[in-house]
């Protein structure tokens, strides 16, 4: 079920058997002005959910950094499309390897500066503040 906001709806669609995961998105904010940000709504949906299904974040991110941030917040995956619709526009099928390499290589360097050698291992205390 894409295009869910709110923690309510989220944990609604998920007790009534509706979907078998969730993607939080705000369709790029374009359907209503003022629609919240998905990294504002991931970690209450998240929390809804309680790991009975994958939530997916799509919206906002990008790059390795956005990522990192979605994954500790409690995201299974994201959805990467816009940069690399982006990356095909400006240079084709090697611009599109190019940001793979190095979303790759920035993704293993922030796991590793957040101490973690898995994405699965992020969590949202790596994101707070002292």
């Amino acid at each position: 079920l894409k295009g869910v906001l709110h923690p309510d709806d989220a944990r609604t669609a998920v007790d009534e058997g509706l979907c078998d995961g969730l993607i939080v998105s705000n369709h790029g904010g374009r359907v209503l002005d003022g629609l919240p940000a998905t990294a504002a709504a991931l970690p209450a949906i998240v929390a809804a959910v309680r790991d009975r299904v994958p939530v997916l974040v799509d919206g906002g991110l990008r790059s390795a950094l956005d990522v990192v941030r979605a994954l500790a917040m409690g995201a299974r995956g994201v959805l990467i499309g816009r940069p690399l619709i982006a990356a095909l526009a400006d240079g084709g099928a090697q611009a599109v390897a190019s940001l793979w390499r190095q979303w790759r290589d920035e993704l293993g360097a922030l796991l590793a500066l957040c101490g973690v050698e898995q994405p699965g291992e992020l969590h949202p205390s790596l994101l707070q503040s002292a």
